[in-house]
């Protein structure tokens, strides 16, 4: 026991300190554990408690998860393409550990920026068809690091309702006008436009495809949109980047958009998916812009510079990215194999039918929770989605397609959500 001193309406008095003691532990905190301990029961009562299951190998259609003693085949990961343990990008991540350090110990502009650094931002920019690029330690910093810098009280930023958290928390960083319009819908985006014309700059930001929904935003009649309301387009491309579009160049060229039919005007997006699974993010836009996030984008100025092992495996994913155009057309087929036989077998999968994110609805919380833990002592990795991820009433499992998987595992992964689907009452 330890006092402290505290001041009384009869003056100042010795006074025992009020202690909260760890559980098996001597430690003492001032947490109010009990009060925490309410909330993570309140989680588990409503089967929404998030388990973190130990993965013992290397990212990859095919997994080692602790417990059991055969591989798993994975179907929850945004490992799009199989990069993130392909033996080149492992290759170039050892030896950039060997020649430029396990890290710069730094922020950029003091010590952090080194040649490799630059020589990504400029491969980025190339492959999005923009000016520059600024790289971030991840996408989340490059959504939160953008909007303040761009936009004031003056302007006004439009966004679409489901939105990723990080756009949500960096506009709440930022102290434009804030609109929101429902999810994709564009006659609303053109009411608040309208309402919007009063203020210097307008933005509009949406994801490209959205996360948990799978569903690809109309990026054609946004940018048409624009133009007519003389706004600026942002777009976050994490779930499009390097394996959506004809080529992976992400929603613009899904929609056919760049050169004389203007896309976006500035690109987030992240290297810890598709190119090479690791992390970091980045931004691409006018040179402007990028050189004004340099001076004064707070993510980017108080975070330490990205890996050098990360930068080189995320370049060399790149290389392979612009060297194999058929690993698009590959995640493309798998995605319509998978998507065709789930239907076809009675299942709610929604989402935009060429995206590789599909999502099996099934509604109850605790009915996903069982729903992954059965699929997964049959040998198939997913997760049950739901609140706080996704609305209440609206629990799925968020099935991932991979150009790494072949049609059998495809087909085993079908056989196995048909027959717990048949097990658990979900399908007939």
């Amino acid at each position: 026991m330890f006092s402290i001193f505290r001041k009384l309406s009869s003056g100042w008095r010795h006074v025992p300190a009020v202690v909260h003691r760890c559980s098996g532990s001597s430690a003492t905190t001032r947490v109010p554990l009990s009060y925490l301990q309410g909330e993570l029961t309140s989680i588990e009562d409503a089967g929404t408690f998030k388990h973190e299951r130990v993965i013992e190998s290397k990212q990859g259609p095919s997994i080692m998860v602790h417990g059991n003693r055969s591989k798993i085949l994975n179907f929850c990961a945004n490992n799009y393409l199989g990069l993130s343990s392909h033996p080149e990008v492992i290759e170039a991540g050892k030896k950039a550990l060997d020649s430029h350090g396990a890290g710069l110990s730094s922020v950029r502009f003091i010590c952090g920026t080194q040649d490799i650094h630059k020589d990504l931002e400029k491969k980025l920019a190339k492959f999005h068809g923009k000016e520059d690029c600024i790289l971030y330690i991840s996408c989340f910093d490059a959504n939160t690091g953008l909007f303040e810098v761009l936009l004031n009280e003056q302007d006004a930023i439009i966004s679409d309702e489901l939105n990723h958290a990080s756009i949500i928390d960096g506009i709440r960083l930022c102290k434009a006008k804030r609109y929101r319009y429902k999810h994709i819908n564009m006659q609303m985006l053109e009411e608040q436009l309208q309402d919007a014309q009063a203020c210097r700059h307008r933005l509009i930001a949406t994801d490209g495809v959205f996360s948990m929904d799978g569903k690809v935003t109309p990026l054609k009649k946004i940018c048409e949109l624009a133009d007519k309301y003389n706004s600026m387009v942002f777009i976050d491309e994490c779930h499009a980047t390097g394996f959506f579009g004809e080529t992976g160049r992400g929603t613009e060229e899904y929609f056919k958009l760049g050169g004389d039919k203007r896309g976006a005007d500035i690109i987030t997006s992240t290297l810890g998916k598709a190119v090479g699974g690791a992390s970091g993010g980045y931004t691409c836009g006018p040179k402007e812009l990028v050189t004004l996030l340099r001076q004064r984008s707070r993510p980017y100025l108080f975070s330490n510079s990205l890996p050098p092992p990360v930068v080189a495996c995320a370049s060399k994913a790149l290389d392979i990215i612009m060297a194999s155009p058929d690993l698009p057309g590959k995640v493309h087929s798998n995605t319509v194999r998978f998507r065709s036989k789930m239907q076809d077998a009675g299942f709610n999968v929604v989402g935009d039918p060429d995206h590789p994110i599909c999502p099996v609805m099934l509604g109850d919380a605790k009915l996903a929770s069982t729903f992954s833990n059965e699929m997964l002592a049959k040998g198939i990795y997913v997760i049950g989605f739901s609140y706080p991820v996704v609305p209440k009433g609206q629990a799925r499992i968020r099935v991932q397609i991979s150009a790494a998987h072949s049609t059998q595992d495809i087909d085993r992964a079908v056989d196995a959500f048909v027959s717990i689907g048949r097990k658990l009452k979900v399908i007939q």
